[in-house]
C-alpha cells in the first residue's frame, strides 16, 4: 500500500553549530533570516542551517541583518556554502545588496545545509583526536574544562627519545570558532606529521616537538559563534589577563606554554574580509628584534615556495591592532619568548588569483595549506642548528 507523505518547508538549526532565526519563511522566493548574536557579545557573521521540504523549488534566501554583522567588509565577493551529504561544499550565487545578504539556490534534494563556511563539528574533532591518539608520534593530554563543561585538549606530536636539544613548536587553531578553516588546516597538518613514510615530516619531527590545540575553543563552535566563548568573550584578545572564569583556554594554554617554553608559534585563523592567504607577524610591534622578524619573513617566503595558494603582497598594515596588540597571542606569546609568533589567516571568500567556481576557497585547500606548512617548518628548523 503505497502513501504520499508530506513534507513542508522547514528550517532549523538545533544541531552542533547551528545558528539562523527565521522572520518569515511564507514565500520559498523571499524567505527572510537573521543571524543569532553571540552570547553575551555583539559578534555575529556565523550561520548554520537546515531547509527541508524545497526539493527542485527555487528558493531565495535573506539574511536581513547581514549590515549589521561583525564584518560588513566580508559580504562582497562572498558565495555561501551548501551541502546535502555534509561532506561536500559548494558555493551557491550569493549577493550583497541593501544591507542584505541574498542567495538563491534550487535544491536537488529535500534536505539541504547552508553555512558561512563548511563546518567542522564537534563530533569531527573527537574522531580528530582519537585518530591522532593511534599514532605512536602522538600523545592526547586534557589540559581543562571550558566554562560549558567541554574538554579542551593538547596534542604533543613528537618522534620519541629524549626531548634535549630540540626545539618547541607551538600551533592553535580556532579561538574564534566561527573560522573553521582553521581546524580544517590543523587536519591537513597534523595528518602530515603523522605520515611515517613522509620523509619530510619525520626530519621535521627529529628536530622539533609540536605541540598543538586544534580547538581552542568548544563552547564558541557548538554554541555557533562566529568570534567569542560561551561568555562571550573574544580568545584571540585575553592573552595577557586571562582568568578561570573568562578564558579559562588561554589561561590553560599559557600555563603550558609556560611550562614547555616557545620557539615558534603559529595561530590559524580565517578572514571575513580579504580573498587570500596571508601571514600577520609581529611586524610593528615595539621592540621586536630584527632577528626575529627575518625568521618570519623567511617562514612567509618558504610557504610560498611550497605552495601558491600562498601570496606576500596582501595582510595586515603594521600596527593595526594598536593597544590591542599585546592582547592578542601572537604579539603576546611572540614578547614573551622572544620567537617568531605568526597568525596564519584564510579566506571565508575564495582566493581571488587562484579561483575554484564550485568551491571557492574550501576544507581541502586548507588541508592542503597545512600539510604545506611542514616546508617552511622545516626549513627554519635547519636554520636553528647552522
Amino acid at each position: 500500500m503505497s502513501m504520499t507523505i508530506a513534507s513542508p518547508l522547514k528550517i532549523s538549526s538545533q544541531f552542533d553549530s547551528g545558528n539562523i532565526e527565521v522572520l518569515d519563511m511564507t514565500n520559498p522566493g523571499d524567505i527572510q533570516l537573521s543571524i543569532r548574536k553571540d552570547n553575551q557579545s555583539e559578534f555575529f557573521q556565523w550561520f548554520h542551517f537546515r531547509v527541508q521540504g524545497a526539493a527542485g523549488q527555487p528558493l531565495t534566501l535573506r539574511i536581513v541583518n547581514a549590515d549589521q554583522a561583525a564584518y560588513v567588509d566580508g559580504w562582497p565577493d562572498y558565495r555561501v556554502v551548501a551541502s546535502y551529504d555534509r561532506d561536500t561544499w559548494f558555493r551557491v550565487d550569493t549577493s550583497y545588496e541593501q544591507g542584505e545578504l541574498v542567495f538563491q539556490h534550487t535544491p536537488a534534494q529535500n534536505s539541504i545545509y547552508f553555512a558561512y563556511f563548511a563546518p567542522y563539528s564537534w563530533e569531527q574533532h573527537l574522531d580528530l583526536i582519537a585518530t591522532a591518539q593511534q599514532s605512536p608520534l602522538c600523545e592526547v593530554f586534557d589540559i581543562g574544562t571550558t566554562l560549558d563543561g567541554h574538554d579542551l585538549n593538547l596534542l604533543k606530536i613528537s618522534k620519541g627519545g629524549e626531548s634535549g636539544g630540540k626545539r618547541t613548536v607551538w600551533v592553535t587553531a580556532r579561538q574564534h570558532p566561527g573560522e573553521t578553516m582553521a581546524e580544517w588546516c590543523a587536519e591537513g597538518l597534523l595528518s602530515r606529521l603523522l605520515d611515517t613514510d613522509d620523509a619530510l615530516s619525520q626530519s621535521l619531527l627529529e628536530q622539533v616537538d609540536i605541540y598543538m590545540v586544534p580547538n581552542m575553543n568548544p563552547d564558541g563552535s557548538i554554541r555557533g559563534h562566529l568570534r567569542t566563548n560561551a561568555c562571550g568573550a573574544n580568545l584571540n584578545r585575553e592573552w595577557q589577563e586571562p582568568t578561570a572564569e573568562r578564558s579559562p583556554e588561554v589561561l590553560a594554554v599559557r600555563s603550558l606554554m609556560q611550562q614547555t617554553g616557545v620557539d615558534l608559534f603559529l595561530d590559524l585563523h580565517g578572514d571575513e574580509a580579504l580573498p587570500c592567504n596571508f601571514i600577520a607577524g609581529q611586524e610593528g610591534a615595539p621592540g621586536l628584534a630584527d632577528a626575529i622578524l627575518e625568521q618570519e619573513n623567511c617562514f612567509k617566503r618558504d610557504l610560498l615556495a611550497a605552495n601558491p595558494d600562498f601570496q606576500l603582497e596582501r595582510g595586515y598594515p603594521p600596527g593595526k591592532f594598536g593597544p590591542e596588540t599585546f592582547t592578542i597571542a601572537a604579539f603576546w606569546v611572540g614578547q614573551a619568548f622572544s620567537c617568531p609568533a605568526m597568525t596564519l589567516e584564510m579566506p571565508f571568500k575564495d582566493y581571488d588569483l587562484r579561483p575554484d567556481e564550485d568551491a571557492g576557497w574550501s576544507p581541502e585547500r586548507s588541508m592542503k595549506l597545512g600539510e604545506s606548512l611542514v616546508h617552511p617548518l622545516h626549513q627554519w628548523a635547519l636554520a636553528q642548528r647552522a
